[in-house]
């Protein structure tokens, strides 16, 4: 790892098991991110850049390779070792809307990361979930509320607030603006890049939407069929991609006709019905 990497991802492969043997998700990837940088995973659904978050926070246990977290090699460790690090990387998820537990109010989801974290007091909690929640751009007076008096963008701002109440090092942003409309994409984005200025936080952001891409990130590896084809830095590589399939990508995300109201996964799909080599296609979920 060099000096000023916080985040090592070293020959990652993620097996899953299907009906007649595994099918590789992740093959032989990659990267590094510095202490306080962002770094961008894009690529079609069903390339493994879902895979690998989920193998960076140990929600997918890998096959094999090293994921480095501040200089401790999480990939192998059981889930007794892992106990202490899963304050420090944390995820913000696709979907605002089934992420957050129906039946607690704001303060009581913010709060429960800080119970776990050893904060007994409970008036000690509450006054740092109203700390949090005003952070994120709530009022005082959502504080109360449950998920479903919430919009999609205040709720994606509460599971914001319930990742940092844990104090995290990293965190690991899965298509966390994709399920908003365009406007409050633009605001979460704008929190997130403040909320980094302030606390100098390290984030890994998995997207399709190329805007976004280029709004946030430093650097970018691209995945297609589980392997990585193309990284550099975000503005060079989106300007001058150099591999077919990071030009497919880049075409579709101009093309007006792939633009579909508020799903920007829509962004990558092909430009016309005919596929050639190396052309992103809409597929299913995402792994």
């Amino acid at each position: 790892m060099t000096d000023d990497a916080f985040l090592e991802v070293d020959g990652l492969v993620v097996d899953y098991p299907v009906a007649h043997g595994t099918f590789r998700a992740v093959d032989d990837v990659s990267f590094t991110v510095r202490k306080g940088g962002t770094l961008a995973i894009v690529g079609e659904s069903g390339c493994g850049k879902s895979t690998i978050a989920r193998s960076i926070v140990r929600l997918v246990k890998p096959t094999a390779g090293r994921i480095v977290v501040g200089g401790t090699d999480i990939a192998g460790l059981s889930e007794k070792q892992l106990r202490p690090m899963r304050t420090r990387v944390q995820m913000i998820f696709q979907d605002p809307y089934g992420s957050l537990d129906p039946h607690l109010s704001a303060a009581e989801i913010v709060a429960e990361p800080l119970r776990v974290r050893g904060m007994r007091d409970r008036r000690a909690r509450a006054k740092e979930a109203a700390r949090l929640i005003d952070q994120v751009g709530l009022p005082a007076t959502a504080l109360e509320r449950r998920p479903p008096e919430f919009s999609g963008g205040q709720r994606q701002r509460i599971g914001i607030a319930r990742a940092l109440a844990s104090q995290p090092d990293l965190l690991v942003c899965d298509e966390a603006t994709s399920a908003l409309d365009v406007s409050v994409q633009a605001q979460v984005l704008a929190l997130l890049m403040k909320i980094q200025a302030e606390t100098g936080l390290t984030y890994v952001v998995i997207s399709h939407n190329l805007g976004v891409v280029r709004e946030i990130s430093e650097d970018i590896i691209v995945m297609s069929k589980g392997r990585l084809v193309e990284s550099g830095p975000t503005r060079k590589v989106l300007a001058a991609p150099a591999h077919p399939y990071t030009r497919a990508l880049r075409r579709a995300a101009l093309d007006p006709s792939a633009i579909r109201g508020r799903k920007p996964r829509e962004l990558v799909r092909a430009p016309s019905t005919k596929q050639s080599p190396g052309t992103p296609v809409q597929r299913g979920t995402d792994r």
